[in-house]
């Protein structure tokens, strides 16, 4: 076989995980955070050993899960922001997106964070994506000038723990939204007392 021809192994495995994760957040929304791990094996088809192999962990599984979550809901919203001319109108519509995510799999979430799969990596390709956006709208003149990158990531976490004190469904938390994006315009905005702390990052092993 040339080394270049994929192995039906290997395309099985792409096809299992792909599964898997399909498979745990239908089971996440229906059952909640305490989901079983043999029952999101049983939907996907696999058995438990198969899972384990392509995820050693629920946390593992999570963070799959929540990649594909970012790379079909928000990832795509991101890219057409970015091609917006109206770069306030991008960061709201970005925003907005990340928020609806993340009420329509709220369970996930609450899974994700009660295993401790939140980190800075974990977000890391969100914020890498919206730093431009917010740039541009500074540049602009539609963003306010002294926003820091560390603010942008403390207020979307702010944002996010908004879903934990109402049902996400009922879209409560889009008054948050629309109250936070007031204070990033530059139009009324006071001046920021004092410098943005550093966030306090999750210590390696």
């Amino acid at each position: 076989m040339p080394p270049d021809t994929p192995r039906p192994l290997r395309a099985d495995a792409a096809r299992n995980v792909e599964k898997i994760v399909r498979a745990a957040r239908d089971v996440y929304a229906e059952q909640g955070p305490e989901a079983p791990l043999d029952e999101i094996a049983r939907r996907a088809g696999v058995g438990i050993a198969t899972l384990f192999r392509r995820f050693p962990d629920k946390a593992a599984l999570l963070r799959a899960v929540l990649d594909q979550q970012f790379t079909q809901d928000v990832l795509p919203v991101i890219d057409r922001a970015l091609v917006d001319e109206d770069a306030r109108r991008g960061l709201t519509t970005v925003i907005e997106a990340a928020l609806t995510s993340a009420a329509d799999e709220h369970h996930v979430l609450t899974a994700a964070r009660n295993a401790g799969v939140f980190t800075a990596e974990t977000s890391a390709r969100f914020f890498d994506a919206l730093d431009p956006l917010v740039v541009r709208g500074q540049r602009d003149g539609v963003i306010r000038a002294d926003l820091v990158p560390d603010d942008v990531q403390r207020v979307m976490g702010m944002l996010v723990s908004v879903l934990w004190t109402m049902d996400p469904a009922e879209g409560g938390w889009r008054r948050y939204v629309a109250l936070v994006l007031d204070g990033l315009s530059p139009a009324a905005a006071s001046p920021l007392p004092n410098p943005a702390p550093p966030l306090l990052r999750r210590q390696q092993a």
